[in-house]
């Protein structure tokens, strides 16, 4: 044991759970966990604040569901449930982390127990008669034809702004018709078929750039930043009177056409990305003018 001490080959002593609280758990939370995940800026700026919370000086074996109910009460004076869901997932994840991977024996995730009705603010909007061409005209007097451009993809692609925004020309298959999109918001990798109008936009794009292009990978499609965007975004509505229109509303809108001209689930799926079927149906709004069309036709033909 000696020999094997001097070599650093005998386990680490965990400290026992007496004396671990939760700042301790939080902490290698943040230095382990967070840097590996996509949100983990945001996380870092919560979970420090948190830290500073009287609840974090308790030891992990003594806290209860009762412990974070007192938390959520006090928190939910200042924030709202949705916004306080979102912030309780990575003190959650800690505490299974805990529990699975580092070998804390901790009895019950405290955070698991909670009750917390979140009001469900899923949007249904749809762009309503002429707003497509709307968006579109008003684009088309910025300076920069990107804003024009990437209103056309998203719509025809059901692309989140993240994923357009970062496409680079290695990703484009115009023979195929397909881009490719490395790793989406799921952390999943998909291919995602072009309609005919998408695969001619990017065609005339490349037409454009392909003389300055040497290197594919390093060349953005629309080389434009997510902060450029928002408030050209914000500029063309403020040229038109559409009111409460948010850009990801356009993925929206391309989902739900996509389940209107009769693709199944799953082909939408395969498009969009999406591995929860029922997060994706909460897109697949069909427009009800349509529907209501749809439906005297089909009765006109049933009494003819």
């Amino acid at each position: 044991m000696e020999v094997q001490a001097d070599r650093g080959e005998l386990p680490k002593r965990e400290p026992p759970t007496s004396e671990i609280k939760l700042a301790d758990l939080i902490k290698k939370y943040i230095s382990e966990i967070v840097p590996t995940k996509k949100s983990a800026d945001n996380e870092v700026i919560f979970l420090g604040a948190f830290l500073r919370h009287k609840i974090c000086s308790k030891r992990v074996d003594r806290l209860r569901v009762t412990d974070f109910a007192s938390y959520r009460d006090e928190r939910l004076k200042t924030i709202t449930p949705n916004s306080l869901k979102r912030q309780l997932a990575p003190i959650s994840h800690a505490f299974e982390i805990a529990r699975t991977e580092w070998g804390i024996p901790i009895k019950e995730n405290p955070v698991e127990g909670l009750r917390l009705k979140a009001r469900d603010n899923r949007r249904e909007r749809r762009l309503r008669d002429g707003e497509h061409e709307k968006l579109l005209e008003a684009a088309r007097t910025r300076q920069s034809p990107y804003m024009e451009w990437i209103v056309i993809f998203a719509i025809e692609t059901a692309m989140r702004r993240g994923e357009i925004l970062g496409l680079h020309w290695d990703q484009v298959d115009l023979k195929r018709r397909s881009v490719t999109i490395p790793e989406s918001k799921n952390g999943y990798s998909r291919t995602t078929p072009l309609t005919p109008t998408a695969a001619a936009l990017l065609q005339d794009i490349w037409k454009l750039v392909s003389p300055s292009v040497s290197n594919k990978k390093a060349t953005e499609v629309f080389p434009i930043t997510a902060n450029a965007l928002r408030m050209a975004w914000e500029r063309v509505l403020k040229l038109t009177d559409i009111e409460d229109l948010h850009f990801h509303d356009l993925r929206h809108e391309a989902i739900s056409r996509f389940f209107e001209i009769g693709l199944t689930v799953l082909e939408v799926a395969s498009i969009s990305g999406h591995r929860d079927m029922k997060m994706l149906m909460r897109y697949a709004h069909a427009d009800t003018t349509r529907l209501a069309k749809k439906l005297d036709h089909k009765k006109a033909q049933m009494t003819s």
